[in-house]
């Protein structure tokens, strides 16, 4: 069997933290030799332990399991820079301006990276007073359908949820829109600059 986590990892940021293995295994109510363990890959900790590694460490269960720390670099976000984790199973949809290590239904997130709209996924956009009125002709049945637009500007992000059946719609203010985004449950995420 493979260690779910990585023996490497967990040595560093034990380090970064300034722990010895003696103070780490102390504070999780383990031996040092079984850390020693765990960092050669000789062995893996109980997955009951995973939340108090974890909690000692300061990183989330997901990184340890991840085996990647997201430090906080961004300190000015650039919502324009933002990024989509849309969930495979339940459609679930998280917005980052930073990176991050997302997992939601137990499976970790990955970024999805726009495209231009396509002949199948092509939406307009009208400017109608002081709003986008985006509309597509997309097929809406519940096995293929626009599950989402989304509207991002340098001030926020505004999402409006699409279900099957029902024709695929969505309004946003102009102000300070840049780009406007449509995503397919089948082929992705598609995005247009309107500013």
């Amino acid at each position: 069997m493979t260690n779910y986590i990585s023996g490497d990892f967990l040595k560093s940021v034990r380090e970064e933290c300034k722990l010895t293995q003696k103070q780490l295994a102390f504070q999780i109510g383990v031996t040092d030799k079984a850390v020693s363990k765990w960092e050669t890959g000789k062995g893996y900790p109980d997955i009951t332990l995973l939340p108090d590694i974890a909690k000692q460490l300061g990183i989330s269960v997901t990184e340890l399991l991840s085996g990647e720390c997201n430090r906080n670099t961004n300190k000015s976000a650039n919502m324009r820079k933002g990024k989509f984790y849309i969930c495979p199973v339940c459609g679930n949809v998280l917005f980052s301006t930073g990176s991050v290590t997302a997992s939601c239904c137990g499976v970790t997130l990955i970024a999805a990276e726009p495209e231009e709209p396509n002949t199948e996924h092509y939406f307009s956009i009208e400017k109608s007073e002081d709003e986008y009125y985006v509309t597509s002709r997309h097929p809406m049945t519940k096995e293929h359908f626009i599950s989402f637009f989304a509207a991002v500007g340098d001030n926020g992000v505004s999402i409006v949820k699409q279900y099957p059946e029902m024709n695929a719609r969505a309004r946003f203010k102009i102000n300070r829109t840049r780009d406007i985004y449509a995503y397919c449950n089948k082929h992705g995420l598609f995005k247009v600059k309107v500013k």
